[in-house]
């Protein structure tokens, strides 16, 4: 059940877009590609709107531009998996946040039980079945059904983050001192 919280003001906020995104951008998140696969082949997108939702049952959320040409192909299969992109990986990034390319290019990758595509060398990857969408604004939430996950072997690297505009990674800390 969707529950409407949005009331309208009496005057509504005029905000200046690209304010609000580089205001966003303080916001320091990992990026991941949410890929699939279809009759057609791989398909994917660099997405850093990710987010856990519950542990019970196990759900997780992402979100897309409504005039996303790769989500329509996705929602079809009724599936996805979330490739959590590792500290070297932002080349793949860039690669897959383009329009008209062929994203797969020289890109590795595994399948999962279900056939979904695993980016090599990621941090850790989940493979879910879409549980709902919800429209808001110009995006849908998507919430996603973890079927399967990474290893924990697999979780060796440092993520890829992206704030203010750039690509960055976590400083290697050093020792606690005595």
């Amino acid at each position: 059940m969707t529950i409407a919280l949005h009331k309208p003001l009496v005057h509504e906020r005029v905000f200046d877009p690209r304010v609000f995104r580089d205001t966003l951008g303080h916001y320091a998140s990992g990026i991941t590609i949410i890929s699939g696969i279809d009759e057609e082949g791989p398909i994917g997108f660099t997405c850093q709107s990710f987010y856990s939702v519950s542990t019970e049952p196990p759900l997780v959320s992402f979100s897309v531009m409504t005039n996303s040409t790769t989500y329509p192909r996705l929602r079809e299969t009724g599936k996805f998996v979330v490739n959590v992109l590792a500290q070297d990986q932002h080349t793949i990034s860039n690669q897959f946040a383009r329009k008209g390319t062929d994203k797969w290019a020289g890109i590795e990758w595994s399948q999962t039980v279900a056939g979904n595509p695993v980016i090599a060398d990621t941090l850790m990857w989940l493979d879910c079945d879409i549980w709902a969408e919800h429209g808001a604004g110009d995006h849908y939430i998507v919430i996603g059904r973890v079927n399967e996950m990474s290893p924990a072997s697999w979780h060796t690297a440092a993520p890829l983050l992206y704030f203010k505009g750039e690509y960055r990674h976590l400083r290697e800390l050093d020792e606690p001192s005595e």
